[in-house]
């Protein structure tokens, strides 16, 4: 909330309410625009209050809010009008309006509240995406002005069609070969389970990640809406023709753990909250520092991060699944005669990813080389494009969610073991395999989950059998 105050003394312009340096700094923004925009700017003493108090103040989308507020304090607006609106821009000297980061998430919470909103023209695109509320647009601060008194009305933003969430992107029948691996990224598409690519250079283990969102079903209003605003906050541009797909994020090994998981000051998304309801790609995985990979371990189970600094704590979503792709040794060729790693180099390479981490993996596919007659063989019937996949992955998909609400990889352990089921031979032999393994509890029901998901896409059998058991249990040999 903005609120000004104009009192007697020497003509002076104060902004108290936390305001960084670029909120400090629109006082000369809005005074220029004002004069420029041919309106008085008062010779008083101009108090600007930016509410709550206690919590920091950045960016430049408090300077339309900040002149409206000393142009209906001095009489120049009718005050009455600001009482439902709210305002976002930031304004250049001109009295022209640009495009500010964070529309997204105040357009959803003023439209809880009932409000009207105008925003710049630049995020007209953005403001679209938002129905069931009068948003309006403007290029300049005349414009505004003139609406509010009555002089001509603003323009509403125009929405652009969406495709729905259809795949656009890479298709899986580019790869050959690889049926394991496709069996895999299907169970992890139905049931919502990460991942884990393991394999030689050159085997397609990118090229199957890359089309996981493709076969995953689109996102729904709500999914997408919440997706964009994390983009928006980030101050990252959403594409409205494609908002409903499925985000993919590929951050390079190099990256930091606030990158991943986000941080900074003030708090801003990482990778994990732009890849929500999405899609997180981690190549070359043994590459990445060991402390930035156990970050990954909290809001793997629980769907969100939280950020704490000094200054304040943030709460940002993280419901992504996760892809990870890694080769079985150093160089990259183990079992082969070109490998020169010792075994004990192998086994120092794999110890970079701790066991905490594996344990909260689903599924850890060997992804092997591919013959190059198969390679350049036609298509044929095993060769399947994400569209044919796709329809299967959401029959499967909907017998999870009439059974539980939501993808197996999120059903709580009691539903989980109340729908599973085991008869008592199944759940001795289930015991004696997971012992063997060495699997921890948590393991137990990851494995319980990931049969589940088989049986889904399966034809959604009542009951989990041995057979979908025994294949969800050699997906965790690493």
């Amino acid at each position: 909330m903005v609120e000004v105050h104009l009192s007697g003394g020497l003509p002076s312009t104060s902004i108290v309410g936390l305001p960084e340096a670029a909120v400090r700094e629109a006082r000369d923004r809005v005074r220029v625009a004002i004069q420029n925009t041919a309106f008085e700017y008062p010779g008083r003493r101009v108090t600007v209050n930016l509410a709550p108090a206690e919590l920091p103040k950045d960016g430049g989308r408090f300077d339309l809010p900040i002149a409206l507020g000393i142009l209906a304090a001095s009489g120049q607006v009718p005050r009455e009008k600001l009482d439902d609106c709210e305002f976002l821009g930031e304004l250049a000297l001109t009295g022209s309006l640009r495009g500010v980061s964070g529309v997204l998430p105040a357009l959803l919470r003023a439209r809880t509240r009932g409000r009207r909103v105008v925003v710049p023209r630049a995020n007209a695109s953005e403001a679209a995406l938002v129905s069931d509320m009068d948003v309006r647009v403007a290029d300049t601060l005349a414009e505004v002005c003139g609406w509010l008194r009555g002089a001509h009305e603003l323009s509403m933003p125009v929405g652009i069609p969406s495709d729905g969430g259809a795949n656009g992107g890479p298709d899986l029948a580019d790869v050959r070969g690889q049926l394991q691996a496709r069996r895999a990224l299907e169970i992890t598409a139905v049931g919502g389970h990460h991942l884990l690519l393991i394999g030689p250079p050159g085997t397609g283990k990118t090229m199957l990640a890359e089309r996981l969102p493709g076969i995953l079903p689109p996102l729904s209003e709500s999914e997408a809406l919440e997706t964009c605003a994390v983009l928006s906050v980030a101050g990252q541009v959403t594409d409205p023709e494609h908002w409903r797909r499925r985000p993919f994020r590929a951050p390079h090994h190099t990256a930091s753990a606030v990158a991943l998981v986000g941080g900074g000051p003030y708090p801003r998304p990482g990778e994990i909250s732009l890849a929500h309801n999405g899609v997180l790609f981690l190549d070359e995985l043994p590459e990445f520092s060991r402390h930035v990979l156990e970050v990954l371990r909290e809001p793997m189970e629980s769907g969100h991060i939280v950020i704490s600094r000094a200054a304040r704590q943030s709460t940002f979503p993280a419901q992504f699944q996760l892809v990870a792709a890694m080769n079985p040794c150093p160089c990259g060729y183990a079992g082969d005669p070109r490998c020169q790693c010792t075994p004990d180099q192998i086994q120092r390479y794999r110890a970079r990813i701790s066991g905490p981490l594996l344990d909260r993996i689903d599924l850890c596919v060997e992804v092997p080389p591919v013959p190059l007659a198969e390679l350049g063989a036609p298509r044929n019937e095993r060769d399947e494009d994400s569209a044919t996949v796709r329809a299967r992955v959401l029959k499967a998909r909907r017998q999870s969610l009439m059974r539980a609400g939501r993808p197996n990889a999120e059903i709580s352990t009691r539903e989980l073991e109340r729908d599973c089921a085991l008869g008592p031979a199944e759940r001795r032999w289930f015991e004696s395999a997971l012992e063997r393994l060495g699997l921890s509890a948590r393991a137990y029901h990851r494995v319980l989950r990931v049969a589940r998901t088989i049986a889904d896409l399966d034809g959604g059998a009542a009951l989990l059998e041995r057979e979908h058991l025994a294949e969800a249990l050699q997906y965790r040999r690493f």
